[in-house]
């Protein structure tokens, strides 16, 4: 994109956070939802399709160019980010990474337009980090193929107009191999998705169980076609590498305004006369938390940039992912700490970060997948079985 639309994309998106999003937190908190109006402006300016090539009807965002861009939506609940966020992440790389022409075509135009939301179905209750373990299984039936499992945790799952189920595909195939990865069209028969996930955190964000019970696909349904059978882990890991930064950067987004939110309560609430910024040691808490989110925001533009040149694609945004989803976490808990009693009351945005801010260790990998992935990169043959 030229560097002055990116200005204006960028502009336009802090504009609309800042403006009408940030004022509807409690209320999307609250409700456990997003306002209508709110996902309808967002299909309006093209954020379900910002990483989707513009010959898709998208924006076409360098991986450079969307974590700038998720550094403006992490400002605001992650419910926001999380309605488009997987059309433009893992759900739609499945396709950007594997999909036939055909699949590309037919799919990814609408939902880079936000016709269709797209969910992300790999984990289960026994197969999180580790997909070796993979229960669903598809059999293949003459022209089509029927599946049969649970998924875990799906993101968007009660509003999908299509899900990215990974299902094993060759049962004597060891670990990883011998997955597949199909389109399921909700409404398909057999498909059923269970009541929304009770979170501890990102209200408005929904996430349920998805139960395929003989659910049966043409063969066309395989994500690259013939040539897609049994590659499903390989694309997964390649979508997942892309979706680690952009969680990194969305990290950064929400540090940079607990860091607000805490400097604006320093220096307006008083103790004995004073504001608490003059305290030496609330000086310290906040000192730590500026080096930490310039720090995330170096770490994560650095490895858009080796992520884009194709220098590293792989331990970059697991680096990137594993430092920022901690770091966010260390600074919503010095906010909390430097709003005392009040960081601890339902009402007050520190609060609710602190709760929003703690999933980020946990899904796209956890940060113990992280640090294998990084370690395993840099260490070779000397660190695998």
């Amino acid at each position: 994109m030229d560097p002055s639309d990116l200005r204006d994309v960028l502009a336009a998106v802090r504009d609309f956070v800042r403006t009408e999003v940030v004022p509807l937190e409690e209320e999307i908190d609250a409700g456990d939802a997003v306002p209508d109006r709110i996902v309808a402006q967002c299909r309006e300016m093209g954020l379900y399709g910002f990483a989707i090539p513009e010959e898709f009807g998208g924006l076409g965002l360098t991986a450079s160019e969307e974590v700038r861009l998720a550094f403006e939506l992490g400002w605001t609940t992650p419910a926001l980010r999380s309605l488009f966020g997987t059309n433009n992440g893992i759900a739609g790389h499945v396709l950007l990474e594997g999909g036939t022409p055909e699949q590309k075509r037919e799919w990814l135009p609408r939902l880079a337009s936000g016709e269709v939301t797209a969910s992300f179905g790999l984990t289960e209750a026994d197969a999180g980090s580790d997909p070796s373990s993979l229960a669903t299984r598809a059999v293949r039936d003459g022209d089509d193929w029927v599946i049969t499992g649970s998924k875990r945790y799906i993101t968007n799952a009660p509003v999908a107009d299509v899900i990215m189920v990974f299902a094993r595909t060759d049962l004597d195939a060891p670990g990883n191999r011998g997955i597949s990865t199909f389109l399921v069209p909700a409404g398909s028969p057999g498909l059923s998705v269970g009541p929304k996930d009770a979170k501890m955190g990102q209200f408005g964000a929904w996430t349920a169980d998805v139960h395929l019970d003989d659910v049966r696909v043409p063969a066309e349904a395989v994500v690259g076609g013939p040539d897609g059978v049994d590659q499903g882990f390989r694309i997964a890991a390649r979508c997942l590498a892309h979706g680690r930064l952009h969680i990194a950067a969305v990290c950064v987004g929400m540090a940079d305004r607990l860091v607000h939110e805490t400097v604006e309560f320093a220096r307006t609430r008083e103790q004995r006369g004073a504001p608490i910024a003059r305290f030496q040691l609330v000086q310290g808490l906040v000192a730590d938390s500026v080096t930490d989110a310039r720090a995330g925001r170096g770490l994560v533009l650095d490895a858009a940039g080796t992520f884009d040149d194709g220098s590293d694609t792989v331990s970059g945004p697991a680096a990137a992912k594993y430092f920022c989803s901690e770091m966010v976490g260390r600074v919503a808990d010095r906010a909390v700490q430097v709003h005392g009693g009040a960081g601890y009351m339902r009402g007050v945005t520190v609060e609710r970060f602190y709760r929003d801010a703690r999933l980020f260790r946990i899904y796209e990998g956890t940060s113990q997948i992280q640090q294998v992935i990084i370690a395993r990169d840099v260490l070779g043959k000397a660190a695998r079985a």
